[in-house]
């Protein structure tokens, strides 16, 4: 089973390597990062780089395919081989996933038009313009279109995502081989619950880190 995480300039990490985690210990499971070409791939904070060992044209038939979000233009960055590699390898995937910002990239490239997604809190209003049936909800499964939150909501994507392919027993023993047991020391990972003040905070931020990546959000 081929897995292909696409890698784009300026991805965010987790969104990735989160669900990579997870894919990458079911049963008879291949993960492969991907790019318009192979080669180093860096991250929104410009501070780490993931190896892409195959170029997009190297794996145009893979059964699960994940995008990772980012902050700022995502789609203009993925850039059109992306986007038309996706709607090539969508109509042989079994499952096309994406974790945050990266539902924009899909419905960018036609693939979410009339369905139900999810994406990072700040972007629904733009998936919405994008033609999208935009939920706030942690992972939402639209037939074979599997859409997560922000970030770290891959993760949880991943694992659920992981029971529907070989059952639940196996995605309980990833989870907690990964020791995937999260207690936040906060109750502020949702506009649902954060103070207001931390929400507006958050939002003022929003065009500082689609500029400059994470690094804004340690900006007081």
């Amino acid at each position: 089973m081929n897995v292909a995480i696409v890698l784009y300039d300026g991805f965010t990490a987790l969104d990735a390597i989160g669900p990579y985690e997870v894919l990458s210990r079911l049963p008879g499971a291949r993960v492969t990062f991907l790019a318009r070409e192979a080669g180093p791939v860096r991250t929104d904070n410009q501070m780490l780089t993931i190896l892409a060992e195959h170029s997009l044209a190297e794996l145009p038939r893979p059964e699960i395919v994940l995008v990772p979000g980012g902050p700022g233009d995502v789609v203009e960055r993925a850039g059109d081989e992306v986007l038309e590699w996706l709607r090539q390898a969508d109509q042989t995937s079994t499952w096309t996933t994406s974790v945050c910002t990266g539902s924009l990239i899909l419905a960018a490239a036609g693939l979410l038009a009339g369905r139900r997604a999810t994406s990072h809190w700040l972007a629904l209003e733009e998936l919405r313009r994008l033609g999208v049936e935009a939920v706030s909800e942690r992972v939402v499964f639209d037939g074979k279109l599997v859409t997560a939150a922000g970030v770290s909501a891959g993760i949880d994507m991943a694992l659920t995502f992981a029971a529907r392919i070989a059952g639940d027993t196996v995605a309980q023993a990833i989870q907690l081989g990964i020791e995937y047991d999260p207690q936040p020391p906060f109750d502020a990972g949702s506009p649902r619950s954060a103070p207001a003040e931390i929400v507006e905070l958050v939002r003022g931020l929003s065009p500082r880190v689609q500029e400059q990546g994470t690094d804004a959000l340690s900006v007081p």
